[in-house]
């Protein structure tokens, strides 16, 4: 019997050996938009393996897309018709934070596995709860959820260095032609805006194709 086991197992490592390769996924995502939480309540169900990083949506903008009343209106409009699309509550949380606060937090989170976790309670805080991220109460609470140490998050909250990598990371999604987040990179594809999640989900799906060889000329 054991014997049997053992060839079964042996059959079970060849057949994950025979499986294609598929693109890594990583989610590129700023807090501060609803769009993000509208992205967070979905991808579990459409990607097995994603990494989460921060990137700074006025970076991506070269300043803040919605900082008049008329872009603000324009940006509440369409959040809520795709929220009702989706069947997903909408709220907009109290005041025009920026969000810099939480979005360090996620970038520790993120570094520590942790950010689709984090992303998801500082979201649903902020778009279903309506409440301030920045407010030190809520980035405890998004912080607990996500398994992070109060004094870790609360060290990051105010680390100005972890910005300039968020900067980066918008500048190269900007390069590859993003022009809204959050954005999907899938290999040397990116998808920009949380309408093209599932696209980006059936990329990252898609094996790999390998690479062929050239066999030397033997004349």
């Amino acid at each position: 019997m054991g014997e049997v086991i053992a060839l079964e197992a042996g059959r079970r490592r060849r057949e994950q050996g025979r499986r294609p390769a598929r693109a890594r996924a990583t989610l590129y995502f700023d807090l501060v938009s609803p769009a993000t939480y509208l992205a967070a309540e979905r991808v579990n169900s459409l990607f097995p393996h994603l990494e989460w990083r921060p990137a700074l949506r006025d970076a991506l903008h070269g300043g803040d897309p919605i900082a008049d009343a008329a872009a603000r209106e324009r940006d509440e409009l369409a959040a809520a018709d795709r929220a009702s699309v989706l069947r997903l509550p909408l709220v907009w949380p109290e005041g025009t934070s920026s969000a810099r606060a939480a979005m360090r937090v996620a970038s520790l989170a993120c570094e520590r596995g942790r950010g689709g976790a984090f992303v998801l309670a500082a979201s649903r805080l902020a778009f279903c709860g309506g409440f301030e991220l920045d407010d030190p109460e809520v980035l405890a609470e998004a912080a607990a959820a996500a398994n992070l140490p109060l004094s870790d998050a609360f060290d990051a909250a105010t680390d100005e260095t972890r910005d300039g990598a968020m900067v980066d990371d918008a500048l190269r999604l900007l390069a590859g032609g993003a022009h809204v987040l959050p954005a999907v990179r899938v290999g040397r594809l990116v998808f920009s805006g949380e309408d093209r999640l599932s696209e980006a989900a059936a990329a990252a799906q898609a094996p790999i194709a390998p690479v062929r060889r050239s066999m030397p000329f033997a004349g």
